[in-house]
């Protein structure tokens, strides 16, 4: 029952975020700006509570700036990529909870002991699928111009997907290094912003490299 309620938690807020953020996302200008800078500062809180007092924590604010600056400008210069930036993060997270969830398997690392190898597998494949379908059915609407053959495409959401997961248990260390299950409790069956966009943070830089310099 208690894992019930929180996976409708979970539902509930993901269709709120889903909502929220793709209204900022395409109106651009002011509601962007403001959904940004929220995200930004609430992370800041988040990362301040979870490590002040620690030689890391000036590091992370550097790497949330860093990241902050990439979505803004990466959504600015191409509303498309960013999306599909987005898209591949989200499918790969939803990827490797539903497959590593179904099939289980041995672990992945010590590091965040509900990560299965299962589960990676899972991320690659919920990406890879995601990334094709976007651009078969909304290529149209978002005119993306993709100068890259098909093996190149596969090659770059690998990537993607990747860093996302790397990002995910890259916070995880964090948290287990501070004896804390979630960075915050804004989020009904999430936890914190952090906890939301932990593979965002690392993939929206990579992204916007990919972009800007490989595609």
């Amino acid at each position: 029952m208690l894992m019930a309620n929180e996976l409708k938690k979970r539902i509930f807020t993901s269709i709120i975020i889903i909502f929220v953020s793709f209204f900022c996302i395409i109106n651009g200008s002011i509601a962007f700006n403001i959904f940004i800078l929220l995200v930004f500062f609430g992370s800041l809180i988040e990362w301040f509570n979870l490590c002040k007092n620690k030689t890391y924590f000036i590091l992370g604010i550097c790497f949330l700036c860093i990241s902050i600056i990439s979505a803004y400008t990466l959504r600015n210069e191409n509303i498309s990529f960013f999306l599909f930036a987005i898209l591949i993060s989200a499918l790969s997270d939803i990827g490797g909870f539903i497959i590593g969830k179904t099939f289980k398997g041995p672990k992945l690392t010590k590091i965040s002991p509900n990560k299965t190898y299962s589960g990676s597998i899972g991320s690659f494949i919920f990406s890879i699928l995601s990334g094709f379908i976007y651009i078969k059915y909304f290529d149209t609407v978002f005119m993306i111009n993709l100068s890259i053959n098909i093996y190149e495409f596969i090659v770059i959401i690998f990537i993607m997907s990747a860093i996302n997961q790397i990002g995910d248990l890259i916070l995880s260390y964090f948290k287990r290094l501070n004896n804390i299950k979630n960075t915050g409790k804004i989020l009904p069956g999430h936890g914190g912003i952090l906890d939301r966009i932990d593979g965002l943070i690392f993939s929206m830089p990579c992204s916007y490299i990919i972009f800007n310099y490989f595609m």
